[in-house]
């Protein structure tokens, strides 16, 4: 995996403006902030977001993939507001359950979401190298 960094740009801080990889492609579906039995246990947004993280790095395991395998991120939250206010909390979690690595992200605030509680939603695609 190989970070994509253009000369002369400023390093970006929790993503990577690009990643280059080759391997077996993993994709893994949007994941909201409720549990195994589809039960969002809080209300709270960094709440929300750890779950949402182990709701990946579990979808992730069962391709034998973790943290260190995922290329790219795409967030959906429904209010920037509370993001913006939750940063340090957000940040703290990620690193948590993710580690220090940061893949490519987007993140888009959208109008809501299917799931009527859930305040944020992350897509994940991994690749897991070849083994030679």
């Amino acid at each position: 995996m190989e970070r994509l960094q253009p000369p002369g740009w400023a390093r970006p801080r929790g993503y990577a403006n690009g990643i280059a990889a080759s391997g077996r492609l993993v994709f893994v579906a949007g994941q909201v902030g409720w549990d195994e039995t589809e039960t969002f246990r809080t209300r709270d947004f960094v709440g929300q977001v750890r779950q949402a993280l182990l709701n990946t790095l579990a979808v992730l395991a069962e391709a034998g993939a973790g943290p260190e395998h995922i290329v790219r991120m795409t967030w959906y939250i429904t209010d920037r507001e509370e993001y913006l206010s939750n940063l340090e909390g957000m940040g703290r979690v990620y690193r948590e359950v993710m580690g220090k690595h940061f893949p490519a992200m987007s993140m888009v605030q959208v109008a809501a979401l299917i799931e009527e509680e859930a305040k944020v939603e992350v897509e994940t695609t991994a690749v897991i190298p070849e083994e030679d």
